[in-house]
């Protein structure tokens, strides 16, 4: 049973930064890839981040480019989010995703999402 525990969120004011984790478990982790999505209050859940199964390749979102950046260890099974200069737009449960890959993931096909954890941005 493959388990993606998300932690990290909290509150913080506009510009300032925090890292999410997500730890997964249940298979085999270096053989997929991974992913950060987002959901703000009545808006749909939207694609942030995904990086390959080595690390080698990443996509962004428009939206965060330049302000967040994935990373993964692969010793370790997690992947994390290091998100700085934060926006009160940047406000959303953030979703840890797993998937085959990137190009996938971009396109909202996760094959196993974690619970989310909230991130809360003031002005």
């Amino acid at each position: 049973q493959v388990q993606l525990l998300e932690s990290g969120g909290g509150l913080v004011q506009s510009g300032g930064s925090l890292r999410l984790s997500c730890e997964a478990s249940g298979r085999t982790f270096s053989v997929y890839a991974m992913g950060w999505f987002r959901q703000a209050p009545g808006k749909d859940r939207e694609f942030v981040v995904a990086i390959s199964r080595s690390g080698g390749v990443t996509s962004y979102a428009d939206s965060v480019k330049g302000r967040f950046t994935i990373s993964r260890d692969n010793t370790k099974d997690t992947v994390y989010l290091q998100m700085d200069n934060l926006k009160p737009e940047d406000t959303a449960v953030y979703y840890c995703a797993q998937g085959t890959t990137t190009t996938n993931l971009r396109a909202g096909r996760s094959d196993y999402w974690g619970q989310g954890t909230q991130v809360t941005v003031s002005s």
